[in-house]
C-alpha cells in the first residue's frame, strides 16, 4: 500500500470535487438524518435520473420519519411503484417505526447503532453518520469498492469475504482527519465512482479528463483498469412462465396481495399459478384457476372456466432471473366474494391507492382498465 497516496487521497478527492463533483441534487447538503437515509435507500438500486424526480415526490408525501412510520405500508408501496426492488419500501416503514418507537423518533449517530436498524446495512450506516452527524465512518458501496480495487489492485472477486475485509480496511484508513471534512469527502467518493472511475468506461481511458490519481493507481500504471474489480463468471439467468389471471367486473379488477417474502413481496398484483421452467408444460384453464384461487367454490371456478380466455404473455427481466407472464382473462357480470384477505376487488378508480408491480401497472394501463386517475401517482 502506498503511504503517500493513504496520506493524500482524502485531500485530492476533495479538490477534486470542487473542480468537478456533482452539485445541486435534492439530497446533497443535507444535515437531516431521515432525508438522507431516504435519499442513500433510493438510490441503492436506482438510476440517479430516475431518484431525481421521484425523491422529491416520496418526501413530500412523507416529510418525516414520523410520518412514514404512521402511513399504512399499501401507501407506502404505491408511492415506491416502479423503483423495484420493494422490499426497500418495506424496510423504509419498519425502519421509520423502528425509530419513532425506539429511539424517540430521532436516528442515533453511531453508526453501531444506525446498522441495527431494519434494512440499514454498514455501508448506508457510515454515509448517514457521516452526511448528518459528521462521523469518521467509511462507506463501501459497488462505486467505492471498484475504485479501492483499481487504487490499489486489490485481487480476488468482490464477493470474498476477505476481499471485502480488506476493502473495509483500506476505506477506514483513507478517511479524513477532520471530522467536520466527512460530508464532502463522502459525496466526493460516491460522485468520484459514479462519474469518473466508472465501471465500463473510465476517464483514464478516454482520455477526456485527468484523473486525479493517475500516477498513484495501480491498476492504471499495470494497464489493467477494466480487470479491477476481479468479478466472479455470472451464469446465465433462469428462465420461467407462470399463468396469471386478468378478471374484471364492471368497475372493478381482481388483485391479490403478494407474500411480503416472494418477489414483488408486498404489492398488489394479479392472482397468479407457480412460477415454472421455460420448458415446463403449460396449465390447462382448470388447472390455472386451482392453482391461482385454491380457496374459491368450485361452482365459480366452473363459471370462470367457461369466459377465460388467453391473452398476451409478457416478458419481465429481473436481476437474477427471467419471466414470462401469460395473462388470461374473463369479465365476470357479478363479482365473486374473495375468500382470502389476500384477494380483493378493487374500484379501477383507487388502482392509484395500491402498490403494483410495474409491468402489472403497465399492463391495466395498456389494456384502458383505468378511467381517469386511477393509476397515477
Amino acid at each position: 500500500m502506498s503511504k503517500t497516496l493513504t496520506e493524500q487521497f482524502a485531500k485530492k478527492l476533495i479538490a477534486w470535487h470542487q473542480r468537478s463533483g456533482r452539485s445541486g441534487l435534492p439530497w446533497q447538503n443535507q444535515r437531516d438524518p431521515y432525508a438522507v437515509w431516504v435519499s442513500e435507500v433510493m438510490l441503492q438500486q436506482t438510476q440517479v435520473a430516475t431518484v431525481l424526480e421521484r425523491y422529491p415526490r416520496f418526501m413530500k408525501r412523507f416529510p418525516t420519519v414520523r410520518k412514514l412510520a404512521a402511513a399504512d405500508v399499501d401507501e407506502v408501496l404505491a408511492e415506491w411503484a416502479g423503483l423495484g426492488y420493494y422490499s426497500r419500501a418495506r424496510n423504509l416503514h419498519a425502519c421509520a417505526q423502528q425509530v419513532v418507537n425506539e429511539f424517540a423518533g430521532k436516528f442515533p449517530n453511531d453508526p453501531v447503532l444506525l446498522e441495527q436498524l431494519k434494512g440499514i446495512g454498514r455501508s448506508t450506516a457510515g454515509a448517514i453518520a457521516a452526511f448528518a452527524f459528521h462521523e469518521r465512518a467509511p462507506i463501501l458501496d459497488a462505486n467505492v469498492k471498484r475504485i479501492l480495487a483499481r487504487l490499489f489492485a486489490e485481487e480476488g472477486s468482490l464477493q470474498e469475504k476477505a476481499v471485502n475485509d480488506r476493502l473495509w480496511a483500506l476505506a477506514n484508513s483513507l478517511l479524513p482527519s477532520k471530522a467536520e471534512d466527512m460530508p464532502v469527502y463522502t459525496q466526493a467518493l460516491m460522485d468520484f465512482g459514479a462519474t469518473w472511475c466508472t465501471s465500463r468506461k473510465p476517464v483514464c481511458l478516454s482520455g477526456e479528463q485527468r484523473c486525479p490519481f493517475l500516477k498513484e493507481c495501480q491498476a492504471n500504471l499495470s494497464d489493467q483498469v477494466l480487470l479491477f474489480p476481479q468479478k466472479n463468471i455470472k451464469a446465465k439467468s433462469p428462465e420461467f412462465d407462470c399463468d396469471m389471471l386478468l378478471l374484471r367486473s364492471g368497475n372493478s379488477v381482481l388483485l391479490q396481495k403478494r407474500p411480503s417474502k416472494a418477489i414483488w413481496g408486498g404489492l398488489w398484483s394479479l392472482p397468479e399459478s407457480s412460477w415454472r421452467k421455460k420448458s415446463a408444460p403449460g396449465l390447462s384453464p382448470e388447472q390455472l384457476l386451482e392453482m391461482a384461487l385454491p380457496q374459491e367454490k368450485a361452482s365459480e371456478l366452473v363459471k370462470l372456466c367457461k369466459n377465460l380466455k388467453q391473452g398476451e404473455s409478457i416478458k419481465h427481466v429481473f436481476t437474477h432471473r427471467r419471466l414470462w407472464m401469460h395473462i388470461w382473462g374473463a369479465d365476470l357480470a357479478k363479482p365473486f366474494p374473495p375468500s382470502t384477505v389476500d384477494l380483493k376487488w378493487v374500484l379501477l378508480s383507487q388502482l392509484g391507492h395500491y402498490g403494483l408491480p410495474q409491468p402489472i401497472k403497465v399492463l391495466l394501463q395498456k389494456l384502458s382498465l383505468v378511467r381517469g386517475d386511477g393509476l397515477k401517482n
